[in-house]
């Protein structure tokens, strides 16, 4: 069982920077597969990152592709997401996810993740 918990969201400007940790307890997850995902009021929850155990493989929803960078550091099973130039498009409560079914592969679809976190808000203002 893995336990995972975001920190980090706020309210940011538009053009402005966060950081979005999620920190893993339970298990150490350095073979799990972990990903980003984000969800609006009234809309599906929509694929943002996901990187691989090793954290070789990346991968990286269109729409934060130059952006957006998903980073690991298994030694303190924490994984980390890299907002810049956010957007008022990007506001959000955003998850991380994990799952050790994948190796280096990138699923990009909720479904996928057995492990969530409760979410943190992202509000970027105009």
């Amino acid at each position: 069982q893995v336990q995972l918990v975001e920190s980090g969201g706020g309210l940011v400007q538009a053009g402005g920077s966060l950081r979005l940790s999620c920190a893993a307890s339970g298990r150490t997850f350095s073979r799990y597969t972990l990903a980003w995902f984000r969800q609006a009021p009234g809309k599906e929850r929509d694929f943002v990152a996901t990187i691989s155990w090793t954290g070789s493989n990346t991968a990286y929803a269109d729409s934060v592709k130059g952006r957006f960078t998903i980073s690991r550091d298994s030694a303190n099973n924490t994984v980390y997401l890299q907002m810049n130039s956010l957007k008022p498009e990007d506001t959000a409560v955003y998850y991380c996810a994990a799952d050790r079914k994948y190796g280096l592969r990138s699923p990009k679809r909720w479904g996928e993740y057995a492990y969530w976190g409760q979410g943190t808000q992202v509000t970027v203002s105009s």
